[in-house]
């Protein structure tokens, strides 16, 4: 399998509380290259608990980096969130996160999403569908590998808006499941 190479920029352009979650939209020039695909990031959102499960556990919260190519296939790069030590990108999210559904606003310019990937990028592949209605088979799913750690208190600041804002786990449906090296 490819090695995902990565080209986000340093910050987020708008943060929005959605109804459903909370989302960072990304300005043009951030991309994913998969394989010969290039994939342009739009944006990043929540859901706990995890939608993934490796090993039959689930994490306390998920992030999807959702990306578009030119022919409009998505890939998301979907990172388990474990709670631990702070991560100062997701704290920053959560304190500057809208309280209620609203217009997109003005992102904190000090996130970084690069600061939100664990330190290694392997990763499961598997073709599968959007999350969210309507749950469109069309999207290249990777999911890394290890898990990110993110404060307690960040994960249980984000439940008093969303304490559960994820489709429960799917079965596989005769998919197969790769794992990267």
């Amino acid at each position: 399998m490819p090695v995902l190479k990565l080209n986000w920029g340093k910050g987020a352009d708008t943060i929005v509380n959605n109804g459903h979650t909370i989302q960072l939209n990304f300005a043009e020039g951030s991309s994913l290259m998969l394989g010969n695909v290039k994939y342009k990031l739009l944006q990043v959102h929540f859901h706990r608990p995890s939608e993934h499960m490796i090993g039959g556990k689930n994490f306390p919260m998920e992030a999807h980096f959702v990306h578009r190519s030119e022919a409009g296939g998505l890939a998301v790069v979907g990172v388990l969130m474990a709670e631990g030590k702070p991560n100062p990108a997701f704290g920053k999210i959560v304190k500057t996160m809208p309280a209620a559904e609203g217009p997109a606003v003005k992102a904190d310019a000090g996130i970084d999403p690069r600061a939100m990937l664990p330190q290694r990028l392997g990763y499961f592949h598997y073709p599968g569908s959007l999350t969210t209605p309507p749950c469109s088979e069309v999207v290249e799913w990777l999911l890394l590998t290890d898990p990110i750690q993110v404060a307690s208190a960040d994960v249980a600041a984000f439940a008093k808006l969303y304490p559960m804002n994820a489709r429960p786990v799917q079965k596989d449906n005769r998919r197969y499941v790769l794992r990267s090296t």
